[in-house]
């Protein structure tokens, strides 16, 4: 089996990750993780090949300025959230359409 450690849940749900288990990984301060709830245990593992994961530095200062907002977002559900987003996207796609032509 591999590497077992006990950790303590910090205020607001925060857990720290050992660093040995964050150098095996590769995981650095602004790596994204993939969490996954299967039964009554808890997967950690860093997301791969999301748009998230990459980008440039002015665009995680930009997630991370909006992290308030998010999070105040999702107590109004994810369905409309998603719903509004698909909209603006589509919006968006048709109007660069209609410049192309």
């Amino acid at each position: 089996m591999g590497l077992t450690k006990v950790v303590r849940m910090r205020r607001g749900g925060r857990v720290t990750l050992p660093a040995e288990f964050r150098s095996k990984l590769n995981i650095e301060e602004r790596t994204q993780l993939e969490i996954t709830l299967v039964g009554r245990e808890l997967r950690i593992r860093p997301a791969q090949g999301t748009a998230a994961t990459r980008g440039s530095a002015w665009a995680h200062e930009l997630y991370d300025l909006f992290a308030p907002v998010r999070k105040e977002a999702t107590r109004h559900g994810e369905q409309e959230i998603d719903a509004n987003i698909s909209r603006a996207v589509a919006g968006v796609r048709k109007k660069r359409r209609s410049r192309r032509w």
